[in-house]
């Protein structure tokens, strides 16, 4: 694959790139630390998925799991070109032609998955009437935005590294993204993307900031101690005990002792 890279400028970044690139992404990254703090001390009892199961199951059954399975793909795919340079993939024999091939058939599969589960998880809340009547304002903020980061994602590699003559983003866009949690940013080094990156890079800041006030919070209540809990024992019940012979009518029952119930 022929991909171009636009090495970060060195010219000094202008006051819309400071505003985009800096100070958009810190504030949103400031918004979830101290969003999530919040909403465990005030609203423990509403971190959860609050799903609908009980509602309608038979589009959540397909749509859950394919949501869930490319979700996990797409985040593992994002932290290895986002996070890991390009020298270290090389350093163990992973040259960009093969990286990029990878990524582009992962992703596409991962991003097919992803949107064909979103797709069906948005239909039922908009077409079961209980499932829309039980959808707040958060949801139908997570939504929409959730729906837009996916499909720029999607839009960017469709275009650029499936249909086009191919992008390197880890030459621009993955330097500018670490350079946001090295306290280094590098807003000139993103500046210069195509759009379809640089708005994906955008609304991907906003979902962030809007997480913590969504049922986005149940990921990090995985239940991952059901993997190691000691096994639960159940025992076999064993056969009833025999019943106790009627009492005459009017009779009281004898007081342990002997003593007939009398006081002495």
């Amino acid at each position: 694959m022929n991909t171009t890279s636009s090495s970060p400028l060195a010219a000094p970044a202008t006051g819309a790139e400071l505003l985009l690139w800096v100070a958009v992404p810190y504030v949103c990254l400031a918004v979830f630390v101290a969003g999530h703090v919040w909403r465990y001390r005030q609203d423990q009892f509403g971190w959860t998925s609050r799903t609908s199961q009980l509602l309608e199951h038979r589009w959540l059954r397909w749509g859950g799991p394919l949501f869930h399975l490319g979700a996990f793909m797409v985040i593992a795919g994002h932290v290895v070109g986002l996070a890991v340079p390009a020298s270290w993939t090389g350093a163990v024999g992973i040259d960009e032609h093969l990286y990029h091939t990878g990524a582009v058939w992962a992703g596409s599969v991962a991003g097919v998955a992803m949107v064909a589960g979103l797709g069906m998880l948005c239909a039922r809340r908009l077409l079961s009437r209980r499932i829309r009547l039980g959808t707040d304002r958060s949801d139908k903020v997570l939504f929409p935005l959730l729906t837009l980061t996916v499909l720029l994602g999607i839009s960017a590699t469709a275009a650029h590294n499936v249909f086009g003559g191919g992008y390197d983003y880890r030459g621009t866009v993955s330097v500018w993204f670490r350079g946001l949690f090295v306290l280094a940013p590098r807003p000139e080094a993103i500046a210069d993307a195509p759009l379809l990156f640089r708005l994906h890079a955008l609304s991907a800041c906003l979902l962030f900031a809007a997480w913590p006030f969504t049922r986005l919070v149940h990921v990090w209540s995985a239940p991952v101690g059901y993997l190691v809990r000691p096994y639960l024992v159940y025992r076999r019940r064993g056969t009833a005990a025999p019943a106790l012979p009627a009492r005459p009518a009017g009779t009281r029952p004898r007081a342990v002792g002997g003593t007939g119930g009398r006081r002495s």
